[in-house]
């Protein structure tokens, strides 16, 4: 069953930067890219890094501690796609941003 949260408004999140919501105690990564909005986890499976804390260029984010990178449309490394972190679905409606979790 899909449970939509509100997550953030539109307004709130620049384009190109990302930040980190924590939803029913988890911590996930919400990103605007050119207008879309992208949500995976917040940790870096490497040790553990913010990823809603580190820089956005285009798709990707770079892990503010050891500088892995991932794309935020599908949560799998740049460099090993073997590893990746959740993705999740998010809806607009109006002005606010949903996540599926």
């Amino acid at each position: 069953m899909s449970t939509y949260t509100k997550a953030i408004e539109i307004k709130n999140l620049e384009q190109g930067s990302g930040t980190t919501i924590t939803i029913n105690n988890k911590d996930i990564a919400l990103f605007n890219i050119a207008g879309t909005f992208f949500a995976i986890d917040n940790t870096c499976p490497h040790r553990g890094g913010p990823l809603g804390q580190g820089d956005c260029e285009g798709t990707k984010v770079t892990c503010p501690l050891h500088g892995w990178q991932f794309d935020v449309t599908t949560g799998e490394c740049v460099l090993n796609p073997a590893v990746k972190v959740n993705q999740y679905e998010i809806k607009i409606e109006g002005p606010d941003v949903y996540i599926n979790i």
